[in-house]
């Protein structure tokens, strides 16, 4: 299983409005996060999960979860997407995960006990690490932060848990930049193997 965390930094986590997504927190990074994850051309990729961390205003930390082999009725925009994650954060959260709606689920979380709980290794994407190239795995749980970064204190919670440091060493890339080229680049090991 590929799995997705982007940390979104200030992204709002209650009801937003859909006409201003960059005004929510960064919701529309978010979004577009989600759209590189699991779109293809005519299909998503059902082997794919994505997390959302949620750790702006009123109520942080929420955590949306999206299960690619469950989701339905996902549009490949960032309205649409973003209409799917403000129907979450409508949904009242709690520890346990709270289906918003067919594949999409809500629980108030922070980083560390959401790291606990993924059955995967975890990678953190960072601009210094690893070449993606040189990197021995097709799965994983690859952990990335939005157009802020990842907070120093949040940083060191994934430093602690993660099995290697990965990285595309080009110019700084856009956060779904990097999960289509991660794509690219582990998908590329699975055809090769």
């Amino acid at each position: 299983m590929r799995e997705f965390l982007i940390i979104g930094s200030k992204a709002k986590t209650d009801k937003f409005s859909l006409n201003d997504l960059p005004g929510a927190g960064r919701i529309d990074i978010l979004c577009r996060c989600v759209s590189s994850a699991f779109f293809l051309s005519h299909d998503i990729r059902r082997d794919v999960n994505v997390y959302l961390l949620l750790l702006g205003p009123p109520d942080p930390p929420k955590v949306i979860k999206i299960v690619g082999r469950e989701v339905k009725y996902m549009p490949p925009d960032e309205r649409g997407i973003a209409g799917l994650i403000r129907k979450a954060l409508e949904t009242k959260a709690d520890e346990s995960w709270k289906k918003s709606s067919p594949g999409i689920y809500v629980a108030k979380k922070g980083l560390e006990e959401l790291l606990d709980e993924t059955a995967s290794d975890v990678y953190y994407l960072r601009e210094d690490g690893e070449d993606v190239r040189n990197f021995e795995t097709k799965d994983g749980l690859f952990v990335l932060g939005d157009h802020k970064g990842v907070p120093r204190e949040l940083e060191e919670i994934i430093l602690s848990k993660a099995k290697k440091i990965i990285g595309i060493p080009t110019k700084s890339l856009m956060a779904e930049h990097c999960i289509t080229i991660l794509h690219y680049e582990l998908d590329r090991k699975q055809l090769n193997s």
